[in-house]
């Protein structure tokens, strides 16, 4: 492997508008309930009623856009019986669809469910940083089309210089597991990975 590719997220900049979750369903065309990148709503914090009525409370709300990290240790690799998942020389996870054959073992060993079954294939399908954008010279379609600029792609040890190497905040997972090649600048109100005070609020939707 020659340089391994990685996305950053500045999680501040981010108002969950989905732009980048609707331009890539729209680039690969995937069928309903199959998405790549999904924008995680995140919510949590208390209300209390003061002596004098008044109330005060610590609530707080914040997005995480995510989609597939490419991971160092990719567990969909590890698992998957006919070796159709596959790390490239540039990093990149990618599923072979000659081989796949849907049993969807690595959905299921997936720590942020990147791999997606696409029902009209009856195989998996997951994001590839947009490869052939990518070979034009062009940027992912998630990161193109985020207004607030919330998004960033390149090699992960650049993009780790210039923003830092956090990984992990609620509701994402131990990063230890699998290793993500993500980056993330936290929310001024993001929780630890490990935090049980907030819950996902829009779990059907992801």
């Amino acid at each position: 492997m020659t340089t391994q590719l990685g996305f950053y997220f500045n999680q501040e900049l981010c108002n969950g508008c989905k732009a980048c979750q609707v331009a890539c369903k729209d680039k690969h065309d995937t069928p309903l309930g199959t998405n790549w990148r999904r924008v995680v709503e995140y919510s949590g914090g208390t209300w209390q009623v003061g002596s004098d009525g008044t109330f005060n409370h610590d609530t707080y709300t914040y997005y995480t856009s995510i989609s597939c990290n490419h991971c160092d240790v990719p567990m969909c690799v590890e698992v998957c019986p006919t070796t159709a998942m596959t790390k490239g020389e540039d990093g990149i996870v990618h599923v072979d669809q000659s081989k796949c054959v849907g049993c969807r073992y690595c959905e299921w060993a997936c720590s942020y469910s990147a791999p997606q079954f696409n029902p009209e294939t009856g195989m998996m399908s997951k994001c590839d940083m947009c490869r052939d954008y990518r070979s034009q010279g062009e940027e992912p379609a998630c990161v193109t089309a985020c207004p607030s600029r919330a998004l960033d792609w390149g090699p992960i040890d650049e993009l780790r210089a210039k923003y830092g190497d956090v990984s992990a905040v609620a509701p994402l997972p131990d990063p230890t597991l699998t290793e993500p090649n993500l980056v993330i600048t936290p929310h001024r109100d993001a929780q630890p990975w490990q935090s049980s005070d907030g819950d996902i609020a829009n779990r059907a939707e992801i």
